[in-house]
């Protein structure tokens, strides 16, 4: 049973429906509430109920002040079950042959800005990934919005550092797409493309992440997302001992 407390931020598995609940609450309140921070819903859908879901909390007030979810997979042949394969086309990663997990969902209170829920997070992840023997980590990492032209610097960069190998390169599925890799032709301003790139993102990338060639257009969630790996025997020696500090 995963359990983490570092400092005033605890992370835990979702064990309640009620927790459930509360993470799909947080959840709209970071994807889908954009026009009325106070609107109240639930984001939810299918892969809820075949996932395991992480809380991090503020302990001495008990808020729910990051979440995401993990699929499992025994290996590669089982891509088509993830969320991601909705939007890529995944057929290379089926022969990946070790364990797989998909990390979704991933968003942290919009009222909260402290670095350390980012820091443990991950070290709830980098638990479970150690606890699961898991060989890849991989997901959607989201920019906010749908206009590809705010974000051109840090397409730039993905395009000339992050690609992903051509053996585990995703194709396109999805019907709206912006090919950053074959459409730009701009040199990255390092400093605004470091400022432009989602910190969850910027995190895989400091790992060893790689990206697709294209981002896909989600008009529902209101952003354009790329498909993220990372292989763990990739992760930087010096990196995996800070992270791993943080899970123990």
């Amino acid at each position: 049973m995963l359990s983490l407390l570092k400092g005033r931020y605890r992370a835990r598995l979702a064990e309640t429906p009620e927790d459930i609940v509360a993470a799909q609450t947080l959840r709209y309140r970071a994807f889908r509430s954009e026009k009325d921070a106070s609107a109240k819903g639930l984001d939810a859908d299918r892969f809820d109920a075949v996932c395991v879901h992480v809380l991090v909390e503020d302990v001495k007030s008990a808020t729910l002040v990051c979440c995401f979810r993990l699929l499992h997979l025994a290996g590669g042949a089982e891509i088509g079950r993830s969320y991601s394969a909705q939007y890529y086309e995944l057929s290379a990663l089926a022969a990946f042959e070790g364990p797989m997990v998909e990390m979704g969902r991933f968003c942290i209170h919009p009222d909260w800005r402290d670095p350390d829920i980012l820091r443990v997070a991950w070290g709830a992840m980098t638990a479970y990934v150690d606890g699961a023997g898991v060989e890849m980590l991989f997901g959607c990492s989201s920019f906010h919005g749908t206009e590809a032209r705010e974000y051109y610097d840090a397409f730039a960069l993905l395009r000339d550092r992050h690609l992903a190998p051509k053996r585990w390169l995703p194709l396109v599925k999805a019907p709206r797409v912006f090919r950053f890799a074959s459409r730009l032709r701009r040199k990255p301003n390092l400093k605004l493309a470091q400022a432009k790139m989602p910190p969850l993102l910027r995190t895989y990338l400091l790992m060893g992440g790689w990206v697709s060639d294209h981002a896909v257009i989600d008009r529902d969630l209101n952003t354009l997302h790329v498909f993220t790996g990372l292989e763990i025997k990739a992760v930087p020696p010096a990196r995996a001992r800070l992270l791993r500090a943080v899970a123990g």
